[in-house]
């Protein structure tokens, strides 16, 4: 008969399914469930993005709304320690309080400057279990962990390309290689980000606005800090500038270092709040010191049914010169899934393989 091990494993692992619901970003991906006395699940909840429930007070709601009002004998499972930290949504831990949830369980342990919530709540009195799927539950949030040891923000980036690996034909021609799906679905993550990302050749051949717009093709209410990375000045009139002075919607970081232009967006605040999340759409340059140093934690390579044969191509050196220096990649089944079909394109979504 199953054991007391196994429903927990269970039941965590109904969490860690609920956190694939959403999306990776500036916050990490957690699923929470809530079940009575006998195991048997209230509600399930995942955090959809900054600014949105967490998933502990996700699921409290949900179960609230299915008319549970006496908490006391329940148990929250999640896949990452409550935070104790007050933004833009309560801390975790005084939602739990609040709601006089009984039990919590926990899966890995919240590494960033949030952490901390599990001996809040044992020290409030809580029957807390820790460590269950512990590194499934860390595996979940590889990249993000990483980011914030490194104090930088988790980079997302952006490959739209040929079968053949193309950004541009021979002429230079690169608008449009992709499909307008695939380009409505870039334009939906950059309105999620808090940064946009281009070095300096780029912006000045390419001239992109590097705005967020709804599929109607007007400006989304939320929009990227535009920045450009490299040492070259920016052209009179540059789009991305919309004609304003620098430090207002837009920024230039003067560095070809990827790892310094990402702390010092780290220290930048945009609409209020931190730089925690950053799209890269590019140019080679950027994006091939990117994923040399390591410091791409999630792809969206959109890719076209056209092949370019000689044109310029998404990367350049990247350090590997052998098969076994490869840096490799997992598909992800976050955030709607690895593969989709865009219109005539492809989209692969992909994180690097970790532990």
């Amino acid at each position: 008969m199953p054991g007391a091990d196994d429903a927990h494993h269970g039941l965590m692992r109904q969490a860690l399914d609920a956190a694939l619901q959403g999306h990776r970003g500036a916050n990490p991906l957690v699923g929470a469930v809530l079940v009575d006395d006998n195991g048997a699940v209230l509600a399930t909840g995942h955090h959809r993005g900054a600014g949105t429930y967490h998933a502990e007070r996700d699921a409290i709601e949900s179960a609230r709304a299915r008319g549970v009002t006496d908490f006391s004998a329940t148990t929250l499972y999640t896949t990452l320690e409550p935070c104790r930290h007050e933004g833009r949504q309560p801390a975790c831990t005084r939602q739990i309080l609040e709601a006089g949830i009984g039990r919590v369980t926990c899966g890995a342990a919240d590494p960033s400057a949030n952490g901390g919530g599990a001996q809040l709540l044992r020290e409030a009195g809580l029957d807390i279990t820790t460590a269950v799927l512990e590194e499934e539950c860390t595996r979940l949030n590889h990249r993000w962990n990483l980011a914030q040891i490194q104090h930088r923000p988790f980079v997302t980036v952006h490959l739209a390309q040929s079968l053949d690996a193309r950004i541009a034909a021979a002429d230079g021609t690169s608008q449009w290689i992709t499909s307008a799906p695939s380009r409505q679905h870039t334009h939906r993550i950059r309105e999620r980000v808090d940064a946009i990302l281009v070095g300096t050749n780029t912006a000045v051949v390419d001239d992109p606005r590097l705005t967020a717009r709804t599929e109607d093709g007007e400006l989304a209410e939320s929009q990227p800090l535009r920045c450009v990375m490299g040492l070259r000045d920016l052209p009179r009139g540059a789009k991305l500038t919309q004609d304003k002075p620098e430090g207002q919607g837009w920024m230039q970081l003067r560095t070809r270092d990827p790892l310094e232009a990402l702390r010092t967006l780290a220290a930048t605040r945009h609409n209020g709040y931190p730089v925690k999340h950053a799209l890269v759409e590019g140019g080679q340059s950027v994006l091939s010191a990117l994923f040399a140093a390591d410091l791409v934690d999630e792809i969206f390579a959109y890719i076209a049914p056209l092949l370019l044969g000689e044109g310029r191509s998404t990367l350049g050196d990247i350090g590997v010169t052998t098969l076994d220096e490869a840096l490799r990649f997992r598909l992800d089944p976050a955030d709607g899934g690895p593969v989709t079909q865009m219109g005539p394109d492809v989209c692969l979504h992909l994180t690097p393989e970790g532990p």
